[in-house]
């Protein structure tokens, strides 16, 4: 194995898992069994997406994550590397890679099951042995002091090593992102740590206990420099802090308007584009601005990695506005 350093310009570290997407009329009840119209699998999981998503718009991407020595563990590492996506900080092993099944309706909404790394639920948060092993890896395991990135990015799993990771960041004043897709204990950990706090409307609803985005804000701009929390097709809020790298300031983006045909992914995108901006040195409207765009034209087609547009297609859709 290769163990030299190497450098890139997004590092992701978080979760990989295999999606399998249906295309459904509607969410059904219980105890009833309705037909897919189309199906469609691909890779996932949070971070995955985003280091995707960096590779698409022209980054240079590292990700480090876990996948399984199975079927789909194999079809998920074909297409990070397709992408052109560093794949030598992922660790495999015998666990079973993560596998979700998401039920999309004509409107682009999704409902969701996931099967196998989830944290706070005994098997996300367990040091390992490496690789082979059947525990999920520990912080060593990854080897991430090889990678020397311009922006960093974690999701909240494999937490020891996003901690050790996001300390060595900050401390060499590089952008560290935490993608608070869901309140659980990783993100709860590292929300304290990162510099840009960017954060589900779900996530920050679950946080206050309050649906008042304005009020999350407010309590969430406590933790980190800079925080973001996006709202859908209502845009995003923002607080930055005086000690942010982009100065003192609080505002509001719109969303761009798209017709939706499935939102599966459209968050990573999100936080996949605006690690790839951090790291290309974007003004902060800028940086706002491109990751929106990213995250409307992620919901324009069905599947988070085939959702995913290039560099091209997000100037051009730019060049429209």
């Amino acid at each position: 194995m290769n163990e030299s350093p190497f450098s890139v310009d997004v590092l992701c570290l978080g979760i990989a898992c295999y999606d399998l997407i249906f295309s459904v009329d509607r969410h059904f009840g219980p105890d009833e069994k309705i037909r897919a119209s189309e199906l469609t699998a691909c890779g996932g999981g949070i971070a995955s997406n985003a280091a995707m998503t960096a590779a698409r718009l022209g980054c240079s991407v590292a990700f480090a994550g876990y996948l399984g020595q199975d079927m789909y563990g194999d079809s998920h590492i074909d297409e990070l590397r397709a992408a052109g996506v560093n794949t030598e900080l992922v660790v495999r092993g015998s666990r079973p890679t993560s596998l979700s099944a998401i039920l999309v309706k004509p409107d682009g909404a999704r409902a969701l099951v996931n099967y196998g790394t989830w944290p706070g639920r005994g098997n996300a948060v367990q040091p390992g042995a490496g690789q082979g092993s059947s525990e999920l890896p520990g912080a060593a395991d990854f080897q991430l002091e090889r990678c020397l990135p311009r922006a960093v990015l974690v999701d909240g799993y494999h937490i020891a090593a996003a901690d050790r990771l996001v300390e060595r960041a900050r401390a060499e004043n590089i952008p560290t992102v935490l993608d608070g897709d869901m309140l659980h204990t990783g993100t709860r950990t590292l929300m304290e740590r990162v510099e840009f706090l960017v954060v589900s409307e779900h996530f920050a609803r679950d946080f206050t206990s309050q649906s008042d985005p304005a009020f999350a804000l407010e309590q969430l701009s406590h933790f980190a420099p800079s925080t973001i929390i996006t709202l859908g097709d209502k845009g995003l809020c923002w607080h930055n802090r005086a000690d942010s790298r982009f100065g003192a300031g609080a505002g509001s983006y719109p969303a761009f308007a798209v017709e939706a045909e499935d939102t599966t992914g459209a968050g990573d995108a999100f936080h996949g584009a605006f690690a790839a901006g951090l790291a290309r040195g974007m003004a902060w409207e800028e940086l706002l601005r491109f990751a929106s765009a990213v995250g409307a034209l992620c919901c324009t087609r069905k599947g988070a990695r085939l959702g995913i547009p290039s560099g091209e297609e997000v100037a051009a859709f730019l060049d429209r506005r």
